[in-house]
């Protein structure tokens, strides 16, 4: 499982745990004047898996926060944005937003988890060993997978019919600032309120109408209107980053954070058992009474006897 999957798997359990605290009042509905209590949604809701999993959830990450203050394990602003820019680049052109607002989480959500996973890192480092042979055996194996192809960053106005597309081009050639342009004209909900910006994309991520028009163009320059599934589509260039081709040095930081990630993923499970088991745990709801049980007691083993020997007389 690779980091971005690893850490958005576990931002899941956050939902439950806000929708647990979110409720105000005594009543969370009414239907048709008859009120349903929020006493007796929270009790559907605790008797839910998901609340289980939820307590665990905010149980572990307690225990990580605590682990990290009892440890001096400091996690700096800087760190977590880092990682945070590493996950959005498993989600180009806006997707990344998306699948934010699809799992209903927000950055701080995000940040929270990264927060939780660095000091995990950092309490594991000890552990993990990865040295320059196997960065190179892994590089000379998979060295293609680290070249960059050739990016270009642009904008466009999406609109429906030829006409509309011919005007917006019009206003473009003539001076018209392209984000006023876009936020009156475009169709296109992920882009128009940003002036019609996609950012950073490669070859085969947009559709091929779209795809082999944009990279004919040149920074600056407004293409004709171009046909698309979905419309008629306005396009301009604003920068090209031509293609890279890797080197073993350039490699190095990635294939190194890929290595630990393997070698740590086996250690993380027994670390967390490991402060579990260590810390006390007091559940006071009955409902969940057995969601940490007390690990039993150690019974010291009995001393050995010799058999003694009566002196024979």
């Amino acid at each position: 499982m690779s980091k971005a999957q690893r850490v958005i798997a576990g931002l899941g359990a956050l939902l439950l745990g806000a929708a647990l605290a979110a409720c105000a009042g005594n009543a969370v509905a009414t239907v048709n004047g008859e009120p349903i209590s929020k006493s007796a949604f929270e009790d559907k809701l605790a008797s839910s898996p998901g609340a289980r999993s939820t307590l665990q959830q905010m149980v572990q990450e307690t225990l990580i926060l605590q682990y990290a203050k009892k440890n001096n394990i400091n996690v700096t602003d800087d760190e977590i944005a880092q990682r945070e820019n590493d996950l959005k680049a498993n989600f180009p052109n806006g997707s990344w937003d998306e699948m934010l607002k699809a799992r209903g989480l927000t950055e701080d959500d995000v940040r929270e988890a990264l927060r939780e996973q660095i000091i995990l890192d950092k309490a594991l480092a000890n552990r993990v060993n990865v040295t320059p042979a196997q960065v190179k055996a892994y590089f000379d194996k998979n060295h293609a997978a680290f070249d960059k192809p050739e990016q270009i960053k642009a904008r466009h106005i999406l609109v429906k019919d030829l006409a509309t597309a011919q005007k917006v081009e019009g206003l473009l050639k003539s001076g018209q600032n392209f984000n006023d342009v876009a936020k009156q004209y475009s169709m296109d909900p992920g882009s128009k309120d940003k002036g019609g910006e996609l950012g950073f994309f490669r070859r085969g991520q947009m559709v091929p109408a779209f795809d082999q028009v944009a990279f004919t163009l040149k920074p600056g320059q407004i293409s004709q209107p171009v046909k698309s599934p979905f419309g008629y589509h306005v396009i301009q260039v604003e920068a090209v980053q031509p293609a890279v081709k890797a080197t073993l040095a350039s490699a190095t930081p990635r294939i190194t954070d890929m290595l630990r990630q393997q070698q740590e993923a086996p250690l993380i499970q027994p670390f967390l058992q490991g402060l579990q088991q260590s810390a006390q745990i007091q559940v006071l709801d009955p409902r969940f009474a057995d969601l940490f049980p007390s690990p039993p007691p150690t019974v010291p083993p009995a001393a050995s006897t010799a058999p003694s020997t009566a002196p024979t007389k």
